[in-house]
């Protein structure tokens, strides 16, 4: 039975193979097209115009020949061919067998071409002209060429709201005598349009008020769809509504050229709650949940709970945010948490409240104004105790990247800075900096290549008072492979890790991407966590390899890795998901 079953699917898999094989040279055999002299560009333009020539017998095909005879000219003359020859020629049979032969001839070459703006579109200079490297004098005359110069000026014009504007003259005339064409676009813009007041259609869920604080222009400014599509785009990632549609139409313009604006908004659900499990070889399972309540009043005021539990660490959170003006780069988050961290035999417990006040700026870069009262009680190798701190503190940070979950370029810019001192609410004076870098970038589709960065240090004038949370460890997932979790670290008397004041990580990945979701991983890691910075002159290093798959929600990555130190070093397994910049 095995046998026969093996004898069967080979059977089938040279069927398929031969009917790949053959089919195609079946449709192929159906047309016979000779260009006299061959030209790429015209035999591609002929077959899209004739499509795929199906079985006909010889009948039909003499038939279908008369209907072949204008696609080809259509072809030809889209190109700039008018004085062709065209020989066609049913071979009998069944199928039948339609050969054409086809003498080009010298194409149409552009003689006069004069493209010209008038109107108020003059004086704008992103109002641009259609690109003229296609249509110059001495070029061969391409239709696609001059449709898309026109379209050009139509687009613009509906871009940057002329709406009254059009084209005084448009002309393409074509003498095949001389083989010469000359072209004539004017495009008239006439006034441009005006962005009127902004009406919003709403469940009354939200003030009117409220809703208004999202509109960046004022009535009377130009007309752009770039200022329509941001409100759109504003409203939809603010985490409020379910469906938002923006309408401005001209047909109900003002005597004034105001384009009024009407926006549709429907509210999301009121509450989610949001529940996750998560693996990492640093911490292990973990759960994770949340819970938000997307407005508590029609003032658009937020409150929500969060928490997480892995078997080293455990935290809950609960916190209000208020939007400000405007909500959508503006906001204030009041928030009080208390976490637990246990690993190895260090222990960390936090009891914390925060007060913070984002801000977008015009250049996409976020800043986050800080203060937070914390108090933590620690043990970490010697160090053992609590420490009060009153930390103000201020971080920007930037990304840019193609797409969210998975993009192919892109790159993280982040810094923070906090401290406390001893004279303001806090038991010990504390000055720290982070920095972290991410980039990535892709070379002809298959080819990855990510770098990341990440640079803290800490000044102090009792680093044994210094709480757990605020020294730097470094080793794991996310930070030097090769490594346990949090292994680099300085030692006390004791042998005993007591984390750095400084820490400087660094990361180059190759991945190889062999199938669409797929690749193959290469990397290198480098760093260390001290307690003064020339030690970071001898970084622990670790190298290995990996595979990705990239799930919905990210990739997905699992890597064998190899500490190069002869004390700490050994191989690993690796295993984490999320986003990698």
């Amino acid at each position: 039975m095995r046998l026969l079953a093996t004898n069967k699917a080979w059977l089938l898999g040279w069927g398929l193979l031969l009917l790949v094989l053959v089919v195609p040279r079946v449709g192929a055999s159906n047309l016979e097209l000779i260009l006299e002299p061959e030209n790429s560009a015209v035999r591609t333009n002929v077959e899209a115009y004739l499509g795929e020539v199906a079985n006909r017998n010889t009948r039909e095909m003499r038939r279908y020949a008369r209907f072949a005879r204008g696609e080809i000219e259509k072809a030809l003359e889209a190109l700039g061919y008018y004085n062709y020859q065209m020989e066609l020629t049913v071979e009998e049979g069944d199928p039948a067998r339609l050969r054409v032969v086809v003498e080009t001839g010298e194409p149409v070459m552009l003689g006069y071409v004069s493209i010209g703006l008038v109107g108020e579109a003059l004086q704008q200079p992103e109002f641009t002209l259609p690109s003229t490297a296609q249509l110059r004098r001495g070029q061969p005359l391409n239709h696609s060429h001059y449709e898309s110069a026109k379209r050009h000026f139509r687009n613009q014009a509906l871009t940057y709201g002329y709406f009254s504007s059009g084209f005084t003259v448009q002309e393409l005339l074509i003498d095949p005598e001389v083989d010469i064409a000359d072209i004539t676009l004017h495009f008239d813009s006439g006034p441009r349009y005006r962005l009127g007041p902004v009406s919003f259609d709403h469940e009354g869920k939200l003030d009117e008020a409220f809703l208004q604080r999202f509109v960046r222009f004022v009535p009377g400014m130009p007309y752009s769809t770039q200022q329509l599509a941001e409100l759109s785009r504003e409203l939809r990632e603010s985490g409020y509504f379910r469906e938002v549609l923006v309408d401005a139409d001209p047909d109900e313009v003002d005597e004034d050229l105001h384009v009024p604006v009407e926006v549709l908004v429907r509210a999301r659900k009121p509450r989610t709650l949001n529940l996750g499990l998560g693996f990492s070889t640093d911490i292990g399972p973990r759960a994770s949940a949340g819970w938000v309540q997307h407005w508590v009043n029609p003032r658009g005021l937020r409150r929500g709970v969060d928490t997480q539990v892995s078997e080293p660490q455990q935290s809950i959170s609960g916190w209000y945010e208020f939007p400000l003006d405007p909500p959508m780069t503006d906001k204030l988050r009041i928030s009080s948490s208390v976490e637990n961290e246990y690993f190895n035999i260090q222990r960390s417990r936090r009891y914390g409240a925060a007060i913070q006040w984002f801000y977008r700026h015009s250049n996409n870069w976020e800043r986050v104004l800080s203060l937070r009262g914390e108090r933590e009680e620690f043990r970490v190798g010697e160090d053992d105790g609590a420490t009060w701190l009153t930390l103000p503190g201020i971080g920007y940070g930037y990304f840019q990247g193609d797409r969210r979950v998975d993009p192919t370029r892109g790159y993280r810019l982040q810094i923070d800075v906090e401290g406390s001192r001893q004279d303001y609410f806090s038991d010990v004076d504390i000055l720290q900096v982070t920095f972290l870098a991410r980039g990535l970038t892709t070379l002809w589709d298959h080819h990855r290549f990510l770098a990341r960065f990440r640079a803290g240090g800490t000044a102090t004038n009792e680093f044994n008072r210094v709480p757990a949370s605020l020294r730097f460890f470094a080793g794991g997932d996310q930070s030097v492979r090769g490594y346990g979790y949090q292994e680099l670290a300085p030692e006390g008397s004791d042998g005993r890790l007591i984390g750095g004041r400084y820490l400087a990580t660094a990361g180059l990945e190759y991945q190889y991407a062999f199938a669409e979701r797929w690749r193959w991983a290469f990397f290198v890691d480098a760093g260390d966590a001290v307690l003064e910075p020339e030690d970071l002159q001898e970084p622990k290093v670790g190298v290995g390899t990996g595979i990705r798959w990239v799930s919905p929600v990210g990739p997905l990555r699992l890597d064998i890795a190899q500490g190069l130190d002869d004390d700490l070093g050994g191989w690993r397994i690796h295993f984490t998901l999320g986003p990698e910049i």
